[in-house]
């Protein structure tokens, strides 16, 4: 299985780059753009389309001053566009730290892409739960169905499921600044947790050691 982070320090370094050109295009996009910031879900905001052009109007607008239909559904449009595509852009800084985390003893390749589009379907759910408790509990009660079904082998994978609906929790409520944050910390504590070898276990590491050579071996001779 191939890896293009081999060290922690590799992987460390690419994350840096990665973050670093994210937020230089955010600041960017604040600078230059000031007016993004409102439809950017970065301050906390509830996703509203209204029905019908009655339903603007009888808001807490006039009818001078109230907006068109259509402009009010394109904010709520690109503030969906923009809350989806940051969960993607979040997410993919965590795979690759669990790629490189979980490669000696290996990895599922699908597991890597659900991680990708789990905080898609979480931050679609929050957006259309919003306040509505049934709701909530028609969601609980998927959540505890699909649960029973999915086996996670390991506890670590677990953790990175709880990050990906974090993200994607983050971004439905408009607080995608808060997931940009928490995305670092997860990242650079990982690889350094990872680089130290912090908790390491002797026989575990054998196992990983044998179960390595063995793949080797079936890879040779399969050759």
């Amino acid at each position: 299985m191939q890896n293009n982070f081999v060290t922690p320090k590799i992987l460390a370094l690419r994350l840096g780059g990665y973050f670093a050109v994210m937020i230089a295009v955010f600041a960017s996009l604040a600078t230059f753009l000031p007016m993004s910031q409102e439809f950017l879900p970065f301050g906390g905001r509830a996703l509203d389309v209204p029905a019908t052009a009655q339903q603007i109007f009888q808001g807490e607008f006039g009818e001078q001053d109230a907006p068109g239909p259509w402009a009010t559904r394109l904010d709520a449009a690109v503030f969906l566009v923009t809350s989806l595509l940051g969960t993607i852009v979040l997410m993919i800084p965590i795979t690759w730290v669990y790629m490189g985390i979980k490669t000696p003893q290996g990895y599922r390749k699908s597991f890597v892409e659900a991680l990708i589009v789990l905080p898609i379907c979480a931050t679609t759910v929050v957006l259309l739960i919003q306040d509505s408790l049934a709701l909530a509990f028609g969601l609980a009660a998927l959540v505890t169905a699909v649960r029973f079904r999915v086996r996670l082998p390991d506890a670590l994978d677990g953790i990175y499921v709880f990050a990906a609906i974090c993200v994607g929790l983050a971004s439905g409520i408009g607080y995608l600044g808060v997931a940009v944050v928490m995305t670092i910390f997860f990242c650079f504590a990982s690889v350094i947790l990872w680089g130290m070898d912090y908790g390491a276990n002797p026989v575990e590491t054998a196992k990983q050691a044998r179960k390595r050579a063995e793949l080797e071996d079936v890879d040779i001779g399969s050759r």
